[in-house]
């Protein structure tokens, strides 16, 4: 072979291999890359009509391209926006299930908490007429303090309740004995045996039981849903590092500097990106869980024995149930309230027109059952909760396969099915690299990300925090206890009626506390603070007080 044959054929064979894998003379176009390059909606003036050396890039492979540096510049920020709004389309669901289940369950809670109080008005109007017209502010009251209770006021329920009983026994005593004229400072002591006397019956003490749990689970539960909703909001608006947008732009643009703008990532290795980038997201997942299994438990709990539409809806007829135990026990009412508290002052002006208790007998009625409304809009409890759950269930682990969800996206990868003829980061063939495990310190040897395992995102533990908590306070609610006040968590008496004096034999100070063991029913872990509570700023009293009240009602 002559000498310049050789000569020649050493030249072209450099040529050859300086070329793209695959390249002939046509892939040397950078036409179907300007056509897609044109779609994106950027200017063609950026972008060769054929291959360049490609020196100038900085995160795409350095060889023949069609892409300038500024193009490069202008992918690498499109990626990240693209990312951003793949991160914030994929958690979609998860966000708009929080949403809108806290939009209806709190839509429900007020409405059902409006129809309630509606239907005592409409019903204690027709049954008691004036006398409630002219007292309708204590339930009034009742009423507004539950309502401030679900919005997160500081509301203490039993001391509230304790203290809505006491006023209906001062304004029922007034009512019951006419022929009398009672100071303030007696009402306060009248109101110091609503639990002893027990002149409602039983009706405060399985009341309160029902509100004070059902009201914290419902509270809780509602909490929880705007918890979730805004941590699920918080965490899908992502701040990608520098590592993953070029991690990203080499994944997703990269085929377009080597003239493959068709050709899409392996799916492989988009999990690989994917879990470098959202490796704090998955780092939530476990606190997630948790606290998604924390709502399920009060959820079980709302459909249960906190339902509070089954304590909310006959409320009207449990209290008028109560003022017609007072009415029944009117007479030994007041006589031991005369022992304890002394002697009232007589009416004058009363005395001869309203002395007999039996007048104001026949001025209260026992409520007719009608029928009144027992959902609230346009669903009931079961139903929603039930829906809740469903869509609760579905949210589990949504944070560690987000990466698995994103790279399932056939418009971002090429799928499990073609390994062969997706781009791997560098050229169009199968992506070897081994897929990474979920969460920030299994990032140590991504292939793909540059990822700092030193540095966890603070705002991502701001959130795992916010989750923590809140699956505590569900915790709490599950079992009955109100976190707000834990003070009081621990305390174990009667359950809003004491045992008063029975068979003339009254309690010491000490025995008043302690004697009476707390009432507790297993299944419900009912414990009632009232007696044994130091101090009851709202009913006005103290256990002094009331030892001293007892002692002169026994002697």
């Amino acid at each position: 072979m002559p000498s310049w044959i050789g000569a020649v054929i050493l030249p072209l064979s450099g040529l050859l291999l300086s070329l793209p894998a695959g390249a002939d003379v046509k892939a040397r176009s950078c036409g179907e890359v300007r056509q897609a390059y044109g779609a994106k909606g950027f200017s063609l003036a950026d972008i060769p009509y054929q291959e360049i050396a490609g020196e100038h890039l900085r995160i795409c492979p350095q060889e023949y391209t069609c892409c300038t540096t500024e193009m490069e510049d202008k992918l690498s920020q499109q990626s990240k926006l693209e990312f951003e709004n793949l991160v914030e389309e994929t958690s979609h669901f998860v966000r708009t299930t929080f949403v809108s289940r806290h939009k209806k369950f709190d839509e429900f809670f007020r409405e059902l908490l409006e129809n309630a109080e509606k239907s005592l008005n409409d019903m204690f109007v027709r049954t008691y007429g004036m006398l409630y017209m002219q007292n309708s502010e204590v339930f009034q009251d009742l009423f507004t303090e539950l309502k401030r209770y679900y919005t997160g006021g500081n509301v203490n329920l039993e001391e509230m309740l304790n203290d809505f009983w006491a006023r209906l026994l001062e304004r029922m005593f007034q009512l019951i004995n006419p022929q009398y004229h009672f100071s303030e400072d007696y009402l306060e002591c009248v109101s110091k045996y609503t639990d002893q006397l027990k002149p409602f019956g039983d009706v405060p003490r399985k009341l309160k039981i029902q509100v004070t749990r059902a009201f914290i689970a419902a509270r809780t539960f509602v909490q929880g849903l705007t918890v979730g909703r805004e941590v699920a909001n918080r965490v899908s608006k992502v701040s990608p590092t520098p590592g993953c947008i070029r991690a990203l732009m080499k994944m997703l643009y990269c085929p377009y500097c080597r003239g493959l703008p068709t050709v899409r990532p392996c799916n492989n290795y988009c999990l690989n990106v994917m879990k470098g980038c959202l490796a704090n997201q998955a780092d939530l997942d476990t606190e997630w869980n948790l606290f998604i299994d924390a709502m399920l438990l009060v959820a079980e709990r709302l459909e249960g024995p906190f339902n509070i539409e089954s304590v909310m809806d006959p409320i009207d007829v449990k209290i008028s149930e109560a003022i017609m135990n007072m009415q029944e026990n009117s007479m030994q009412v007041s006589a031991k309230v005369f022992q304890g508290c002394g002697q009232p002052k007589p009416a004058p002006a009363l005395r001869s027109a309203r002395s007999a208790p039996e007048n104001f007998n026949t001025r209260f009625r026992p409520y007719n059952p009608e029928e009144r409304p027992t959902t609230a809009a346009g669903t009931s409890l079961d139903r929603l909760v039930t829906d809740i759950k469903e869509k609760l269930k579905l949210s589990k682990k949504v944070w560690s396969t987000l990466p698995y969800t994103i790279c399932k996206d056939e418009s971002v990868t090429a799928g499990t099915s073609n390994e062969e003829e997706c781009w791997n980061g560098h050229s169009k063939a199968r992506y070897l690299p081994e897929i990474m495990n979920d969460g920030l310190t299994n990032q140590i040897n991504n292939p793909e990300v540059d990822v700092d395992i030193t540095r966890p995102d603070t705002f991502i533990r701001q959130q795992i925090m916010a989750l923590r908590v809140m699956t505590n306070k569900l915790k709490n609610a599950y079992n009955g206890n109100d976190v707000n006040f834990q003070d009081t968590s621990d305390e174990s008496s009667g359950s809003g009626s004491g045992s008063g004096c029975m068979d003339d034999v009254c309690p010491t100070e000490f025995e008043f506390v302690t004697t009476e063991a707390p009432a507790v029913d297993p299944d419900r872990r009912e414990v009632d603070s009232s007696a044994a509570r130091p101090e009851r700023s709202l009913l006005s009293g103290s256990l002094v007080c009331i030892a001293l009240a007892w002692q002169r009602l026994c002697r």
